[in-house]
């Protein structure tokens, strides 16, 4: 496979975050098939696992990438979007689902969720624990990954009120075990 920014450089395997990528030698930049950059993104922080962005739910935002990245899979031309309601723009093939993040890219996409993360779970947190319990019995992902995903917001919780409202966290502390 070519780079889609430096085209005739040919992308090489290496494993990111537990997850075999292709990636360009010349620009660093990294090419992601469908579902690798949310295994990846799992692996270099768990706390975000809950914490998905579905890059093509709103085709209406798809443009085409100015700078004519074409999909190192399929050869088509790739969309630019923005990563959830980030600054990130990243290239995405609407065929085979793959994204391409440049260089830098994947570093800040973590640093936006992070952030995001520490303000859902405090904003809507009633929602998003209905959500996670919800999908521990109906998925999208595995029940094993569901669960997990439901502990880590239940325990995201416990250390942001901990910060927030030591009293909380005190009487958290002060309850029996189980």
């Amino acid at each position: 496979m070519k780079c889609p920014v430096h085209k005739n450089v040919d992308l090489k395997s290496a494993v990111f975050y537990n997850t075999e990528v292709d990636f360009c030698p010349k620009g660093l930049g990294i090419w992601f098939e469908e579902d690798e950059l949310r295994i990846a993104k799992d692996a270099k922080d768990k706390n975000l696992e809950w914490l998905d962005v579905d890059l093509w739910k709103e085709k209406s935002k798809f443009k085409i990438s100015q700078k004519s990245k074409m999909c190192p899979k399929c050869e088509v031309p790739m969309y630019e979007i923005s990563y959830g309601e980030s600054d990130v723009k990243v290239d995405i093939c609407n065929v085979c689902r793959g994204i391409w993040l440049d260089r830098g890219e994947f570093k800040k996409i973590v640093e936006y969720l992070r952030e995001k993360s520490g303000e859902k779970i405090m904003k809507d947190y009633a929602k998003v624990l209905v959500k996670e319990t919800a999908e521990v019995f109906v998925g999208p992902e595995s029940l094993q990954e569901e669960l997990s995903d439901l502990v880590t917001v239940i325990t995201l919780l416990k250390h942001k009120l901990s910060v927030k409202i030591p009293t909380v966290a005190e009487i958290i502390a002060g309850l029996p075990k189980t």
